[in-house]
C-alpha cells in the first residue's frame, strides 16, 4: 500500500514537472552588444519574477553581425530568433513587407501615446507600430571641459564645424596621448556612413537628387570627406579606420579623445564615474553645422521588434512590453540611477523632475527634436533617413561606400578615389535596381 502510494507520489511529481516544463516559454533575443543592452540583461531578475513562465536566451552580437545574422533570419522566417534588435532604417521596411508582427495591440498601460512622436514615427507604418523603442537618439558633441579651459576656448552650445577644427587643433596632444576629436572610422552603413551621412547632410550634400541620381561627384560630398579626413589625419587616433561606436567610447572614457562627436546614449557612459575617468569634466552642445540651415546629426531608436516567423509571438510581446515599458526606465533609476535609463523614447522621462537634472538630458532632446527625417538633407530629395536612406538596396549600399571612405582614412586610396568608387558603384546599382532607367 505504501509502496503503492509513493509511486503514485513520485507519478505525480513527475507529472508536474512535465508540465511545468510545457507550460514555461523559452525566447531568443538577438541584440547589439551596447551598454544599455547589457544593462537590461542584467536586470531580468525583475522580469523573471513577474513571469515565471518565460525565459529568455541572449544573443549578444556586434553591429554590424547583429544586422546581417537578423536580416538573413527574418527574410527567410526563419524562426531563429524570437525578439530582434532593430534600428529605424529596418522597421519601417520590414513592416511593410510582412515580415514584423504588429505591437497596436500592446495594452493601454504601456501608454503608446507616451513615446516621442519623431520616435514613434519612424517606428510605424500605415498606422501599425512595428517595434517599440527601447532608446532613442541623435548625435552631439561631447568635449573635455578641463581641456578646452587649458586650451582658452568655450565651446558653444551651438558649434559650427570651423570651432570644431579650432578646438581639436587647441586639444591635440599626441606626446601624452590626447587626440582633439574621435569620430567613427569603422566601415558599415551603421558605423562610418551614419556619422558621414549625416555631417554631409550639413555641408549641402546628399545621396541622390530627385531622379534618383548618386550625388558622390558633387563639391558638397568632397568637401565632407575632406574635411572628415583633414580632421581625422590632424588631430584623431591612429588606427581611425578600425573604430566604431564601442572603440571611441572607450578611447573617451580613458580620457584620450578631447572631442567625440557621436551618438547622445553614449552620454551616460562618459559621464559615470565607474567607467570613465573623465567623468567630471564632460560638456555637451549640438551636433556642427555649416550655416546652411542642417546640423551633422541623425535620428535613431534601437527598438525591439518580433519578426513573423517567431512561434511564440505572445511570449516576445510580453517581453518585449516589459523592457520598453515606463516602468522599466524606473527600475533602472532605481538600480543605477536617472543618468543611466534608456534615453529619448518617452515624453514622460524628460517631463520628470528627477530626470531634468541630469546634465545630458536637455542637449539629449533638442539634438532628437533639431533631426527631421522627411526633410534630412538642404535640398529637397526623394528620400527619407536622415543618417539613412530608406530603401532596401541601402544597407549593401552604404557598407560598400563606408568601405571606401575608410579605406580613405588608412590612407590606402585618395579621397578623390573613395569619391570615384562610390560614385560608379551606386549608379551601377541603383541601375541595376531600377531606380534609373
Amino acid at each position: 500500500m505504501n509502496m503503492t502510494i509513493r509511486a503514485l507520489m513520485g507519478a505525480c511529481a513527475l507529472g508536474a514537472l512535465a508540465s511545468g516544463a510545457l507550460a514555461e516559454t523559452t525566447i531568443t533575443v538577438a541584440t547589439v552588444n551596447n551598454g544599455d543592452m547589457i544593462r537590461m540583461q542584467g536586470l531580468m531578475d525583475a522580469f523573471y519574477a513577474a513571469h515565471p513562465d518565460i525565459k529568455v536566451e541572449w544573443v549578444t552580437l556586434e553591429e554590424n553581425v547583429l544586422r546581417q545574422r537578423v536580416t538573413q533570419d527574418v527574410a527567410a522566417k526563419g524562426g531563429q530568433f524570437d525578439v530582434m534588435t532593430i534600428g529605424t532604417y529596418e522597421v519601417p521596411i520590414w513592416g511593410s513587407k510582412g515580415w514584423l508582427v504588429g505591437l497596436n495591440d500592446l495594452p493601454a498601460e504601456y501608454d503608446v501615446d507616451d513615446l516621442l512622436p519623431a520616435i514613434r514615427g519612424g517606428l510605424t507604418v500605415d498606422g501599425t507600430l512595428y517595434a517599440a523603442p527601447f532608446y532613442g537618439e541623435s548625435s552631439m558633441v561631447m568635449y573635455r571641459k578641463d581641456l578646452m579651459e587649458k586650451a582658452g576656448l568655450s565651446m558653444p552650445d551651438a558649434p559650427t564645424w570651423a570651432d570644431i577644427k579650432a578646438a581639436a587643433a587647441a586639444m591635440t596632444d599626441k606626446n601624452a596621448e590626447i587626440y582633439g576629436v574621435c569620430l567613427r572610422g569603422k566601415a558599415g552603413w551603421g558605423e562610418n556612413m551614419a556619422f558621414l551621412t549625416a555631417m554631409s547632410n550639413s555641408y549641402g550634400a546628399k545621396w541622390f537628387d530627385m531622379d534618383w541620381k548618386p550625388q558622390f561627384d558633387s563639391d558638397a560630398w568632397k568637401a565632407t570627406l575632406t574635411d572628415y579626413l583633414d580632421l581625422m589625419n590632424s588631430y584623431g587616433p591612429p588606427g581611425a579606420s578600425s573604430n566604431g561606436f564601442n572603440e571611441n567610447l572607450a578611447l573617451f572614457q580613458s580620457g584620450k579623445c578631447g572631442m567625440w562627436i557621436d551618438a547622445t546614449v553614449a552620454a551616460s557612459f562618459v559621464t559615470n564615474p565607474t567607467d570613465s575617468t573623465v567623468a567630471d569634466q564632460v560638456g555637451f552642445a549640438l551636433a556642427p553645422d555649416n550655416g546652411l540651415g542642417k546640423r551633422g546629426n541623425w535620428l535613431w531608436a534601437w527598438s525591439l521588434g518580433i519578426p513573423a516567423g517567431t512561434q511564440k509571438a505572445d511570449a516576445a510581446k510580453t517581453f518585449v512590453q516589459w523592457a520598453t515599458s515606463k516602468e522599466y526606465l524606473a527600475l533602472v533609476a532605481e538600480k543605477e540611477g536617472w543618468a543611466n535609463v534608456p534615453p529619448g523614447t518617452r515624453t514622460s522621462l524628460y517631463e520628470n523632475p528627477e530626470y531634468q537634472k541630469v546634465s545630458f538630458a536637455k542637449m539629449t532632446l533638442e539634438s532628437i527634436n533639431s533631426a527631421d527625417p522627411t526633410h534630412p538633407t538642404v535640398d529637397e530629395v526623394p528620400y527619407v533617413g536622415v543618417q539613412f536612406v530608406a530603401i532596401p538596396e541601402f544597407q549593401g549600399l552604404g557598407t560598400a561606400v563606408g568601405q571606401q571612405f575608410s579605406a580613405a582614412l588608412a590612407g590606402q586610396i585618395t579621397a578623390e578615389q573613395a569619391l570615384e568608387n562610390a560614385q560608379a558603384f551606386t549608379t551601377r546599382e541603383m541601375q541595376k535596381a531600377g531606380y534609373i532607367k
